[in-house]
């Protein structure tokens, strides 16, 4: 991922901790709306969700995310790559400043990977932010796979930034608790995944699922163990993997 100037995440500050830095504030006038919009299929956007979007005078994202509801809404769309995106939430927060209504939106549930970007329209906008939860692709996989959340290591390296800790957590728990991973494209994909958690004393015989584009029509379920997903890992660019930047990894325990 390429970031801004601002935005140096190997050094700080990580905008994510600026969207957890304190509560909402349940009686805030007119905020700008974070809207997670489900994993892509629309029947998982939830209607407050739309309600958000389709209020809004104007809707700020990647353009890929916007291009899923840009017929639910009249509003102008402001669409964003990683190396614009600064300038495009400047323009979204002008836009607001100027009294119109604003709302931002992102795949699944801002709560579940999504915070780095909640951090920079909060930045960004002059208004308190309020996030209106999704439906996230982790729930699906869950679902799926059977796995509770309870029961369960959910961790996000869909980020920029040190992932350290995050590493960590699924080494000190794989084979202990159902493990839930968001992989990140392309550096860290479901097979490099899996041999740092063989690594960390993992049983290669342990279940591994790994899900791809789900709730879309052509959704897909690989179902192998650790040993085997490590066998194929290196590399960091699409032609390293056979998994799509929309995957899953579930990680079943003992």
């Amino acid at each position: 991922m390429t970031e801004g100037d601002d935005y140096d995440l190997d050094s700080g500050p990580d905008p994510a901790a600026l969207a957890a830095s304190a509560p909402e504030d349940p009686h805030a006038d007119r905020p700008v709306h974070a809207v997670g919009i489900g994993p892509g299929n629309l029947d998982f956007l939830t209607p407050r969700g739309e309600q958000a979007i389709r209020e809004a005078d104007v809707v700020v994202g990647f353009e890929t995310v916007v291009d899923f509801v840009a017929e639910r809404t009249d509003a102008d769309l402001l669409t964003c790559g990683y190396r614009d995106e600064l300038d495009t939430l400047a323009a979204f927060a002008e836009r607001v400043a100027a009294g119109e209504r604003g709302t931002a939106v992102l795949m699944g549930d801002p709560n579940h990977s999504g915070y780095q970007f909640v951090g920079k329209v909060q930045r960004a906008v002059d208004r308190p932010v309020r996030v209106v939860p999704g439906i996230s692709s982790l729930q699906i996989a869950a679902s799926r796979a059977r796995t509770p959340m309870e029961d369960t290591t959910f961790v996000t390296l869909h980020k920029s930034g040190d992932l350290a800790d995050d590493r960590a957590r699924l080494r000190r728990d794989v084979g202990e608790r159902h493990l839930l991973v968001l992989p990140r494209p392309f550096d860290l994909m479901p097979e490099d995944v899996a041999a740092d958690l063989l690594d960390a004393g993992g049983d290669p015989d342990l279940p591994a699922l790994v899900y791809e584009r789900l709730t879309h029509d052509d959704e897909a379920r690989t179902a192998t163990t650790l040993g085997d997903l490590a066998a194929d890992a290196g590399g960091d660019g699409r032609e390293d993997t056979r998994f799509s930047d929309l995957s899953v990894l579930v990680v079943r325990r003992d």
